[in-house]
């Protein structure tokens, strides 16, 4: 027999949790470690360190919220029944004895509760964790039972019987003014409530207060804990959509956000926004991303902060161009991103909303004043929890399930109620937020969770395959994006429709000489003499632009277009700038005319140096750009005479991603690694080595003094005293608590108080 079926047969002596845990085989314990990652770090020197750090009420604590409401419920039960059986808990919970021992062996198996030879009890700090078990007063002496307290119960009158129902399901604790005894004229309820005290169904607390016994609130109950059984997970109302169809729309939705955040990677590289000094985007910044997007603000504050988690983002502070100001950004890796498949693309941006600790929701005003995008003011860890607790429950349920918000809220409520209850008001961070950017992201669709989404939102424990995660999404996203397409058709009202994603040389043709007049399914660019211009200005010609919007077209080059076109180019250039401050240069000497009689330039005072020249004491670039707004067309000459073409200038800073919040978790060979070591531990112990098992380590000192209290067994301890001498004795604790141990010394029954923080080693005694 295996020291791992030992120690679960009914028969088992474990005193412990510590001796439950040293008769586990090296799965069994590699396992808990798995489960309950802090009790490794630091590696414990031994089990009874393990069994001392597994019962601090911080680790148990972290232990209990992991647990949803079914497990929670039967430890309720194995701490009402202990030492319990698995008829006991199933009895207690209304459930199946097989459900109830499935869910008692999890409790084990993480190190919550232990076999006795009489049965399961739980780890010493779990009742004081718990605090009153559903609702449940103490058990009190003096309370009648079997079948005198049933008997008593049916005897009730009305007036006492409802008394007692309305502390049944708890709180246990009620008010009801009982007078003293002698107090004359006491009122009905205070009366039944005297007549139960007196039958020892109810217990005084105080002279108004009134405790309900835990026997006889079981017994109203029915020996149930909770009226209604959490044993398994409740049925989310939902609607079953295709998940085929669901997969569709998430691509749909992944193609329109790599086409926002490349517009974003185009426009702040060529007019990058200033950043407050305090941190983050203007308002006006990020208003004016929103309307040339033709979104909301709230998901462009999203669409900012998620493509900053992905590194195409950051803050340029200046330093290598003196000239410039601190400003945000694209990133040499937005150059990479770019070039990428449009599946790898979404997949990076999904992953790093997944994973950011960042809440977009949460700028705007607020009670601690505005909350910019892109500021340090939108770190919000939890978050990123209720991110992560939202999809894994929606990935509990079928493919293609669109549960509703109200339906999804209470599965939650029944995966981590603990959590669920501390979270209290959700700050701007609650469900209905998590779903709506998880729309944005293209990982739900429909309401329903995608396929790509189920993939980005997998759990990977496994460090060597963290880009597992990214490349899978990519390669379920990659076929479900709708294709770019290579072609526009040109109108005859100097529009162009794009009918679909544009990409590659058509869309950077496009963005050249057009502006985007509205966005959707088919994209409207506006021609115009200012987008013309654009293309002129950096030495494209006429015909090259017509030839090349003739090219991309389907429908060919509309007369309108031909019209604008070669009318901005004839007049492009027909006026030059230079400076002087600045000069204005042209051969048509007629043209010069109007300009030096303009009233509209009547501030650049000009003046006449030669029949094609004028001159002005005004800056060049103030010159060329009223000039520009007068419809003139100049373009700048150089020093040599020649032309100055306008070039695309895009502003690239180096990749800085937000410092990653990574849970730290134990994997097979951490947990395999870390049993060997207490293995060894154990046996250094066992052989006499290491000082005959003496623990120095305070939480182990602790825990073993904690568990020789309750077992009644000796103890060596050494015991530091006031100028620093450290003394032997040979001690039986008879209690711990506030940092006192009160014990027996030798073998008589003198007690005597020590200090907990005093005691230096402790070991067992033979």
């Amino acid at each position: 027999m295996t020291p791992a079926r030992a120690g679960a047969g009914r028969g088992t002596s474990a005193r412990s949790l510590a001796d439950d845990l040293r008769a586990r085989d090296d799965e069994e314990l590699a396992r808990l470690l798995r489960r309950r990652p802090d009790l490794a770090r630091p590696a414990p020197a031994d089990v009874t360190a393990l069994a001392a750090r597994a019962t601090t009420r911080t680790s148990i604590q972290r232990a209990l919220d992991g647990l949803d409401l079914a497990h929670l419920q039967a430890l309720e039960a194995v701490v009402v029944a202990a030492p319990a059986q698995g008829a006991d808990v199933a009895a207690l919970l209304g459930t199946s004895r097989r459900r109830a021992e499935e869910l008692v062996a999890h409790l084990r198996e993480v190190a919550l509760c232990w076999r006795a030879p009489e049965g399961m009890r739980p780890a010493r700090p779990v009742a004081d964790v718990v605090g009153d078990p559903a609702g449940l007063g103490p058990v009190l002496p003096g309370v009648p039972e079997g079948p005198q307290l049933r008997g008593l119960l049916a005897d009730l009158e009305p007036r006492q019987r409802q008394l007692l129902d309305a502390l049944a399901w708890g709180p246990p604790v009620g008010a009801l003014g009982l007078p003293a005894d002698g107090a004359s004229a006491p009122g009905p309820v205070a009366e039944a409530g005297r007549a139960l005290v007196e039958a020892g169904l109810l217990a005084r607390v105080d002279e108004s207060h009134v405790q309900l016994p835990r026997q006889v609130a079981l017994a109203l109950r029915g020996g149930r804990l909770h009226r209604h059984s959490a044993s398994e997970a409740p049925e989310v109302e939902h609607t079953a959509l295709d998940p085929d169809v669901v997969d569709a729309a998430a691509g749909g939705r992944a193609a329109d956000l790599v086409v926002l955040v490349t517009e974003v990677v185009d426009l702040w590289g060529a007019r990058p926004p200033r950043a407050l000094r305090t941190g983050g985007v203007s308002v006006r910044d990020l208003g004016r991303l929103a309307s040339h997007l033709e979104i909301g603000t709230d998901e462009t504050a999203w669409l900012l902060e998620t493509a900053h988690a992905a590194g195409l983002l950051a803050l340029d502070d200046g330093q290598r161009r003196s000239t410039e100001d601190p400003a945000w950004v694209p990133t040499t890796r937005a150059d990479d991103w770019l070039a990428d498949d449009p599946g790898r693309r979404w997949a990076a941006l999904a992953r790093a909303w997944w994973t950011m600790s960042s809440a977009p929701s949460l700028v705007g005003p607020g009670d601690g004043g505005r909350v910019n995008a892109l500021s340090t003011q939108t770190s919000y860890p939890l978050a990123r929890l209720r991110r992560h607790d939202a999809l894994a429950a929606l990935a509990t349920l079928p493919a293609g399930a669109a549960p509703t918000e109200e339906g999804l809220a209470a599965l939650l409520r029944w995966r981590h109620p603990l959590r669920a209850a501390r979270s209290g008001e959700d700050h701007g961070v609650g469900l209905a937020v998590v779903l709506r950017e998880a729309e944005w992201a293209g990982v739900l669709a429909r309401g329903a969770l995608s396929g790509p989404g189920a993939a980005v939102v997998a759990r990977d424990d496994s460090p060597q395959d963290a880009e597992d995660p990214v490349a899978r999404a990519a390669a379920l996203m990659e076929p479900l994006v709708p294709p770019a397409v290579d072609h526009v058709l040109l109108q005859a009202d100097l529009t162009a429709i794009a009918p679909g994603r544009l990409d590659g040389p058509v869309r950077t043709l496009m963005h050249l000489v057009s502006d985007v007049e509205s966005r959707g399914g088919a994209t409207v660019h506006r021609f115009s003499e200012i987008s013309v211009r654009r293309a002129l200005d950096v030495g494209w010609t006429a015909d090259r632009l017509l030839a090349e919007l003739g090219a991309a077209s389907r429908t060919g080059v509309p007369q309108p277009l031909d019209y604008l076109v070669r009318d901005v180019a004839r007049r492009h250039g027909q006026a030059r700038v230079g400076a002087c401050a600045a000069y204005l240069r042209s051969d048509d000497a007629a043209l010069l005319d109007r300009v030096e009689h303009d009233r509209a330039l009547g501030m650049l005072q000009w003046r006449r140096v030669a029949p094609t020249v004028l001159v002005t004491p005004v800056p060049a670039p103030t010159v060329l750009d009223l000039l520009r707004e007068e419809q003139y067309g100049p373009v700048v000459e150089g020093g040599d005479g020649g032309l100055e073409l306008a070039t695309a200038s895009l502003r690239r800073t180096t990749a800085r991603s937000p410092a990653p919040v990574h849970v730290s978790g134990v994997d097979d060979d951490v947990a395999r690694q870390v049993v060997a070591l207490m293995r060894r531990g154990e046996g250094a112990r066992t052989s006499g080595l290491d000082e005959a098992g003496t623990q120095t380590d305070p939480m182990v000192i602790s825990s073993v003094l904690r568990e020789a209290a309750v077992s009644g067994d000796a103890v060596w301890i050494g015991y530091a005293d006031e100028v620093g001498g450290v003394s032997t004795h040979l001690v039986r604790p008879v209690a711990v608590e506030a940092g006192r141990v009160r014990a027996a010394v030798g073998d008589g029954d003198v007690t005597r108080t020590f200090l907990l923080h005093r005691v230096t080693r402790v070991r067992t005694a033979d």
